[in-house]
This record gives structure tokens, C-alpha cells and sequence, in this order.
């Protein structure tokens, strides 16, 4: 999971998922933003799906998604329509991760709308079913609070079938919950202990009964933070690299002892050990966001090194 508001270039990109074909990491997810929140002066942010397209016609064996598109960014026949381009570019190698978006200050930057939080609940709703039913309806019509569609041809469809999968980023509130249980293959969320994310599952589980799904259908997932060393002591460099990377308020021993009780950190066997602690909180997969984007060495030791231990 790669934040790709974050100053990572286009040649950045094609080394990070070199390295992941290479090194056997299945899946490269990307954030979706317009602006850094680091160096929003210095740190490029490219286009998502743009880069995803891009990708796709690089890479052979990869899949690539968002964590998570913000619905307040395109309209849901847009995004329906990008993603399937993108799935047909790559052969069918494309997730769509979606949610209500959150980063006010992007949408005040560059004028996308930003309404309250119940507004944007409704709007992921909408959006979310306009997808699905695109991908697998021959003509759509909706009529909402905030979308209109009249008899919309569900073209180009996705390679996959019956869809790409869909994952619904939240943190098992009904707004998101509910919704994911009716269209979404997967749930995510991010930054949750693995305390904290049984609860979100539980919620998710809960979200399935009431709408009549049987919840083992649905994956629950988390993005977590990972520095990972060949050792610890590797591990923690990267960690006070990645600190040094902004201005802090705490000195790094106190932010460290803060960010490890989110994340996977230290030595591959540390790292491992944490990620059995969600496996057996019921979590399907852990996506790792690895923000020092330029340090290819982490991609090998999570393909080749992490991933065989679990």
C-alpha cells in the first residue's frame, strides 16, 4: 500500500511494482489524494486510476487498486467506466477500493465538493450500487438524492466476472457497513489493533445478517502501518527515516512506541508475529503501507522473506 500523494514519481511507481513481480507481492494498492500531507508544496501527487491504467500495461502477473477512491472526487459512471478500462488494459487485474473521503483540505485546494459527513454516507451509497449495477446490468436507471442515470449502457464491462472485486474502506459504521454488505466483496479498514479490528469484523458480520448475506462471503481486511528490517535494528532505522520525514511533536521514542501499537514494525519475524495477531482476529488479508516508497529492499523482504511465514 503505497501513499501516492507522496512525492513517488512515475519511475517510482515502475520500481515499486517491478519489485513486487519480481519478489512475489501479489497486489500494489495506492491511495487516492490530490495533495500531499507532508510537503504539500514539494510532493507530486499523481492521478490514481491514471497511474493504475499506466501500470496495468507494464505489469503481467500484478493486481492494483485503490485504498480507498473518495466519492466526492468522480461520478460513479466515470469511475465505473475507469476501473473497467483499467481491468481491461490489465487483463483483469483491478480492485476497486472505495469510500466517503475525509482529507478536507484537498477538496477546498482544488474545489471538489466536501459536504457534511451524512451527505457524503449517502452519496458513497449511491455510488457504490451505480458501479455494481454497471459492471453487471445491461442499461442502468437510478434516480437518488444525488445521481441521476436514464437507461445507461453498463459499458465497457470489466474483464472480470461477475466484477472486479469491490472493497469498501470504513470503520464498521452502518453508513459503510451496510452498504458493503449488499455490493462490496471486502471490507478494510485502516490503522485498527488487531482488538480493534474483531470489532469492526464483528460489525461488518452483523451488517451481512441484516442484509440477509451469509457474513463468510464477505473478506474483512486491514491496512496497517510496516517498517520491516532484516532486524530490528534495521527496522528502526527505517522507522527514524520515516520520522524524519516530517516535523513531529513528540521525540521519536514516544511517536515509535505510538505508531508500533498501529502497525507492524521491526524484524521479519516481529513483523510476522504482529500479522498472526490479526490472522487470528479473523482478519482475510493485511494490506502494509510502506510510505518510504524509494526503499525498494522492504518489497523483497515482505515477498520473499515475510510472506512464506505466514
Amino acid at each position: 500500500m503505497i501513499e501516492g500523494q507522496e512525492g513517488v514519481t512515475w519511475e517510482h511507481w515502475c520500481a515499486l511494482a517491478g519489485a513486487c513481480e519480481e519478489h512475489g507481492v501479489d497486489t500494489l494498492f495506492r491511495s487516492d489524494h490530490y495533495i500531499s500531507q507532508a510537503n504539500e508544496d514539494a510532493n507530486v501527487a499523481h492521478d490514481a486510476w491514471t497511474t493504475i491504467a499506466a501500470l496495468a500495461a507494464r505489469t503481467r502477473t500484478l493486481r492494483l487498486g485503490t485504498l480507498v477512491s473518495p466519492v466526492t472526487f468522480r461520478a460513479p459512471a466515470l469511475l465505473a467506466n475507469a476501473a473497467a478500462t483499467a481491468d481491461r488494459v490489465s487483463g483483469g487485474r483491478i480492485e476497486l477500493g472505495l469510500g466517503a473521503g475525509w482529507m478536507e483540505r484537498e477538496h477546498r485546494a482544488f474545489g471538489f465538493p466536501f459536504p457534511e459527513t451524512a451527505v457524503r454516507m449517502e452519496m458513497f451509497a449511491e455510488q457504490l450500487e451505480i458501479v455494481h449495477r454497471l459492471w453487471t446490468e445491461d442499461h442502468v436507471s437510478f434516480r437518488g438524492r444525488h445521481y441521476l442515470l436514464v437507461h445507461a449502457p453498463g459499458l465497457p464491462k470489466p474483464v472480470q466476472a461477475p466484477h472486479p472485486p469491490i472493497l469498501v474502506g470504513g470503520s464498521g459504521s452502518r453508513g459503510t457497513a451496510d452498504p458493503a454488505a449488499r455490493f462490496a466483496d471486502e471490507y478494510n479498514t485502516p490503522f485498527a489493533t488487531p482488538d480493534a479490528f474483531a470489532q469492526v469484523k464483528r460489525k461488518v458480520e452483523l451488517a451481512c445478517e441484516r442484509a440477509g448475506r451469509d457474513p463468510a462471503t464477505m473478506r474483512v481486511s486491514v491496512m496497517t502501518g510496516c517498517v520491516v528490517g532484516a532486524t530490528r535494528e534495521d527496522a528502526l532505522e527505517r522507522a527514524r527515516r520515516l520520522y524524519d520525514r516530517r516535523p513531529r511533536e513528540h521525540p521519536f521514542d514516544e511517536w515509535l512506541a505510538g505508531f508500533e501499537r498501529h502497525s507492524a514494525v521491526g524484524s521479519v519475524d516481529e513483523v510476522a508475529a504482529r500479522l498472526q495477531q490479526y490472522a487470528d482476529a479473523g482478519c482475510d488479508r493485511v494490506m502494509l503501507q510502506h510510505v518510504l516508497h524509494t526503499d525498494i529492499e522492504p518489497v523483497r523482504l515482505i515477498g520473499r522473506e515475510l510472506a512464506p511465514r505466514l
